[in-house]
């Protein structure tokens, strides 16, 4: 097995580092592994949507998107800004916006390109 530490460090801390991330991964996989969710992640890789917008896309009801919605706050893989009345989502930080992005380019991109014959 790999060694996951420099030379001199502590092993044990290492590993308990590398075991955290790999925490932090699981809950992350997690949280794409439910098909509204990974809609709405599709959706905000476009940019910042208010919940409104996210509804009539996926034609969904607010009950439903406002509980994915939450599920993806509470996971920190989304975030909030307030204009007045409305509530806009965007993704929640870089790794986040990578990992869509690279599923977007996986499964989004070619059907893109077959359906204006590219």
């Amino acid at each position: 097995m790999r060694q996951f530490n420099e030379p001199g460090a502590d092993p044990g801390a290492s590993f308990d580092l590398f075991v955290n991330q790999a925490r932090k991964a699981s809950r992350f996989l997690k949280a794409l592994s439910h098909e509204t969710r990974l809609l709405i992640l599709c959706l905000l890789t476009e940019g910042e949507k208010a919940v409104g917008e996210i509804e009539t896309i996926l034609d969904l009801p607010q009950a439903v998107v406002s509980q994915q919605l939450a599920r993806l706050r509470q996971d920190q893989l989304v975030v909030t800004r307030r204009d007045g009345r409305q509530v806009y989502y965007r993704l929640a930080n870089e790794q986040v916006t990578a990992v869509m992005g690279t599923l977007y380019d996986v499964f989004c991109r070619p059907l893109m390109a077959r359906e204006q014959g590219v």
